[in-house]
């Protein structure tokens, strides 16, 4: 009457979880299987485990987005045909996924694997060695057992787009009531129950059985366990961190990276600050977000994909300060459970400031040599790549098998359904851009002696510069935004005019800034009175036109002809007396 009663009392605490019970973790990524334990203690009659009683629980795990793709299949070499109560085949990920904790009073399956499984869970009775259980699961016999009981062949399973997920499993008496749970199952019913589990079987269900399996190293959103190895854990740690091990085809994924590197700009100038992240797989499933920090301004830059063993270029596009400062730009890029940061310095500089000084009339340069033309670094085009993910269907038949009758008579039937084990595939699109330009120098209009192309020194020059920008990606493309005009009497260097925009966008237009030495406030350059004859010859370098891949520029020059100076054009008149 006493083990009768010990029964009801077992189904009574089991049968309030009738309230859907959920739970949720967080991790990083790149693992592995370790474990700890020890002894287990003394309990009683009603409250007992006997060591061996236990088993693995596997599940098949989609590698890109993590996403369960097989029915679970619960390993033992008992027959545990006693189980009265138990709780479906859910795996880790599907509860941590919001999967409700649901009473299961039918039919307990479990497969005898021909080679049978080593000691999983520690005991005063025997110690468990991690690696024979690693040994064991990476066994190619075992892996073709397991690629037949979940629906895959054996090549698909293995090909690295799939891991299993593995979970210890303990048999165990709970108010004289035989029951399988997995860790992961026994925390999440300790909590329903206020601690009554812990409080019964604390050294199985909270600390041999989690500590059984862990992860050396973080994966599919688990992380590592660094904690003890010996001591009883709560039941969020064990949700959280413990009762697993995974078993993957691939190398591990490197962690998501993000790649920085300094720049320059000019002031009040719109800039593409681009960085490279690298490291796994970045798909609509686990996408990549980088976030820039600039200025205390936040720019989050989302949906960054691409394919595992490659990079993505991912870029803000922003204005600079109006005046000159060092900036440190912080990036980080998160992703795939880990997170890389970056620090980008940017010096913004002004390039204004230094005209030439106005011409006297008196100015010599005897010594003068013209000097060599200055080249710059000139990139007229550019390319970049933007990985677009395709999704690849895969449909699969997943069986289910449910017992359907009571201990002496009825069937198996499958309640399975078709699951889709497809992947990312993913598809390449380029853009461009390229930068064209010209430079016209001309007589000042207001020079009464000049032809088209000739000048008497001493006289001004007018200029102008027009570039062209051609793009099929538009948000991505700045046009050009700064021309500096050199002059040869100053030998290419130490004055220079910063060219007015008269027009901009991808058809830019700059000209001369109005003169202060000019009487009539004309956009002009005055020739020094001593150049010698011959071709007179600006410089220009046309620059700021920001893409993904750094900056178009173009160097640019043309030319007139001095020849004699504007004292020629004066003569002197008598005073009248």
């Amino acid at each position: 009457m006493k083990r009768l009663f010990s029964i009801f009392l077992s189904l009574a605490l089991l049968l309030t979880l009738c309230t859907p019970l959920s739970a949720y973790a967080d991790g990083d990524s790149d693992g592995n299987i370790d474990h700890g334990g020890g002894g287990l203690g003394n309990g009683s009659d009603e409250n007992f485990w006997d060591s061996g009683d236990e088993g693995v629980r596997v599940t098949v795990i989609r590698a890109s987005d993590h996403a369960v793709a097989s029915a679970s299949v619960d390993f033992t070499n008992r027959h545990p045909d006693n189980i009265i109560i138990n709780f479906g085949k859910v795996s880790k990920i599907a509860y941590n996924n919001g999967h409700a904790l649901a009473l299961n009073t039918g039919r307990y399956s479990y497969v005898n694997p021909a080679q049978p499984l080593p000691k999983i869970i520690n005991s005063d009775q025997g110690q468990s060695s991690i690696e024979v259980i690693k040994s064991y699961f990476t066994d190619e016999q075992v892996l073709r057992s397991i690629a037949n009981l979940t629906g895959f062949s054996y090549s698909i399973l293995t090909n690295g787009n799939y891991k299993i997920l593995l979970e210890p499993i303990a048999y165990f008496t709970f108010y004289g009531a035989r029951v399988a749970m997995t860790a992961t199952e026994a925390a999440l019913y300790d909590q329903r129950l206020g601690g009554d589990l812990r409080s019964k079987m604390a050294s199985l269900t909270h600390k041999n059985l989690p500590l059984s399996m862990f992860l050396d190293t973080s994966d599919l959103g688990y992380p590592a366990w660094t904690g003890s190895r010996d001591d009883r854990v709560s039941d969020s740690t064990i949700i959280s961190s413990l009762g697993l091990g995974i078993v993957r085809f691939s190398a591990a994924e490197p962690p998501t990276q993000v790649s920085t590197q300094n720049y320059t700009y000019h002031v009040n100038t719109e800039v593409i600050t681009p960085v490279t992240v690298s490291g796994g797989q970045s798909d609509p499933d686990h996408p990549v977000t980088v976030r820039f920090n600039i200025g205390g301004r936040n720019y989050a830059v989302g949906n960054v994909y691409y394919p595992d063993g490659d990079s993505q270029l991912a870029w803000v596009r922003w204005t600079t300060p109006s005046t000159p400062q060092s900036m440190a730009i912080h990036v980080s890029a998160t992703g795939g459970g880990s997170t890389s940061e970056g620090t980008i310095n940017a010096s913004i500089v002004d390039l204004s400031g230094h005209d030439p000084p106005d011409p006297n009339a008196d100015d010599r340069n005897s010594g003068y040599s013209p000097a060599s033309m200055p080249s710059n670094p000139q990139k007229a085009s550019a390319s970049w790549n933007v990985w677009r993910p395709v999704w690849h269907a895969d449909w699969v038949w997943v069986s289910d098998w449910i017992w359907h009758g009571d201990d002496t008579s009825g069937s198996w039937e499958d309640n399975g359904s078709w699951v889709d084990h497809g992947w990312w595939d993913f598809a390449c699109d380029t853009y461009s851009a390229s930068l064209s330009a010209s430079m016209s120098i001309t007589p000042d209009g207001k020079d009464p002696t000049a032809s088209d192309e000739t000048i008497k020194s001493g006289y001004g020059i007018h200029q102008t510069a027009a570039a062209s920008v051609s793009t099929n990606h538009s948000s991505a493309v700045t046009g050009a935004q700064t021309a500096v005009t050199y002059f040869p009497e100053f030998g290419y260097k130490t004055y220079w005019r910063l060219l007015d925009p008269t027009a901009g966008g991808y058809n830019a237009r700059f000209e001369f800034a109005p003169n202060r030495y000019s009487t009539y406030n004309r956009r002009t350059h005055f020739t020094p009175l001593w150049m010698p004859d011959g071709s007179y010859t600006p410089y220009t370098f046309l620059e700021d036109c920001w893409t993904p891949t750094g900056m178009l520029s173009m160097n640019l020059t043309d030319s007139v002809t001095i020849r004699g100076n504007l004292w020629s054009d004066w003569r002197a008149i008598p005073a009248l007396p």
